[in-house]
């Protein structure tokens, strides 16, 4: 039998984080930081939302020159078309904070889904009005029903302030992004529009974009784990439009408004006057394409102080740059010089939105944010009307150069407003005691 062989024990090793750290020598890529855009698209459910906010963003900018086009097209009256779209503007006024009320009261997916379907319902009321031969006051019924479409950019912005609390360097770069994509719709939106009342039918349009605000919605709102909590007992506090230091951001917003609608009627008119009035769209755009650049870039600065100390040094630099358009027309004449003075006044239209959207955020009241940032958008909207009506009257009446001292103008209301807005409220004085 043969002797046996004996066993030797099992070698153990103890393996260690720093035996493991000092053994591993191989090169290791550096990792690159990420951006801020980056990082705030990585946060769970952003991309989401995101999307769907986007695709419902879109027709904003396509609504109203398909109804313009569709009803001139089809009615041969331009003061018809314009009269139906400010009529639903006006409503749109006293609606839509009635809507971002409701949607801070009983949440998103609870409201801004039967919303929509009314405003949806409403402008296929219009284009059936409009094939139909229907009367004029048929078409500015159906046009007001398309006023309870929700603020869509409000209530991203809403999950960003949700998301991103306690971090204000992220939600700055959040309401940059979010600016950007503003003018990124108002940009392409028009654009599309127009292609499609042109390449296919009047109505195209209208029927396009109602289906991606409706489809945008549903995408929006089916992301219920990026929605902000429902606040019923909100609209029993204090409502935004009492909130101090809320009615001076709000006719910032009002003269802000005057500066986007003046700016764009007096630009059609003067393409017009030179003959070129199919380029005012591709010049417009180039106004939107700047304030959308410069907003992403403001989106990455980290900035130091507050916004309201920033509010009037970004309104006292669009004032300037405003009026370089006014140059450039009353100087030259020239077109392609028009465009590039655009270009450059629109760079700093974004960061003034932004820094207003912030402070209003700020100011608003716990549990109120949609209806507090849809009364900023009612103000711009309201501003964009008597910018347009005003810009208008001085193209016709004096000439289209002079019609870019409107902008002008009410920029500089715009700076004197800010600095009412941003003052800071004076100490009450103690009581005199009395002896």
């Amino acid at each position: 039998m043969p002797p046996r062989t004996p066993t030797r024990p099992p070698v153990t090793m103890t393996v260690t984080a720093d035996s493991l750290v000092a053994a591993d020598f191989r090169p290791r890529a550096r990792e690159r930081p990420r951006g801020p855009y980056r990082r705030l698209l990585s946060v769970p459910g952003a991309r989401a939302f995101t999307a769907g906010n986007l695709v419902a963003r879109l027709p904003q900018g396509m609504f109203s020159v398909s109804a313009v086009v569709m009803i001139a097209g089809t009615r041969g009256s331009y003061a018809l078309a314009g009269a139906v779209v400010a009529a639903g503007l006006a409503v749109s006024t006293v609606v839509a904070p009635l809507i971002a009320r409701l949607v801070d009261r009983h949440g998103q997916g609870r409201v801004a889904v039967p919303a929509t379907v009314i405003a949806v319902l409403g402008s296929l009321a219009l284009v059936l009005c409009v094939r139909q031969g229907a009367p004029g006051w048929a078409l500015f019924a159906a046009q007001a029903a398309t006023a309870t479409t929700p603020n869509t950019g409000g209530m991203a912005r809403a999950r960003w302030n949700h998301l991103l609390r306690g971090d204000p360097a992220a939600l700055h770069t959040a309401n940059s992004f979010e600016q950007a994509a503003d003018e990124l719709c108002y940009m392409l939106g028009p654009v599309l529009a127009a292609f499609l009342c042109t390449s296919f039918f009047p109505e195209a349009g209208t029927l396009v974009a109602a289906a991606l605000l409706l489809g945008g919605i549903l995408l929006f709102t089916a992301q219920r784990a990026t929605e902000p909590p429902a606040r019923p007992g909100a609209s029993a506090g204090k409502a935004p439009l009492r909130a101090p230091g809320i009615p001076p951001l709000l006719a910032v917003c009002l003269a802000t408004g005057a500066v986007f609608g003046s700016m764009e009627v007096v630009t059609i008119a003067f393409a017009d006057a030179q003959g070129h009035r199919p380029a005012a769209g591709a010049v417009l755009a180039l106004q939107a394409g700047g304030s959308c650049a410069a907003g992403l870039l403001f989106g990455t600065l980290r900035l130091s102080g507050s916004a309201r100390s920033r509010l009037p040094w970004c309104v006292a630099a669009m004032t300037a740059l405003m009026s370089l358009p006014l140059l450039a027309a009353a100087g030259t004449g020239s077109l392609p010089l028009l465009a590039g003075a655009l270009l450059l006044a629109g760079t700093a239209t974004a960061p003034t939105m932004v820094t207003t959207m912030t402070l209003v955020q700020e100011r608003t009241p716990e549990g109120r944010l949609n209806e507090g940032m849809t009364l900023a958008v009612t103000g711009l909207l309201g501003g964009i009307a008597c910018g347009s009506a005003t810009g208008g009257w001085v193209a016709e009446h004096l000439s289209p150069a002079a019609g870019y001292g409107v902008p002008v103008t009410a920029a500089a209301v715009a700076l004197l407003l800010a600095g009412t807005a941003t003052a800071r409220p004076r100490a009450s004085r103690p009581a005199r005691a009395t002896h």
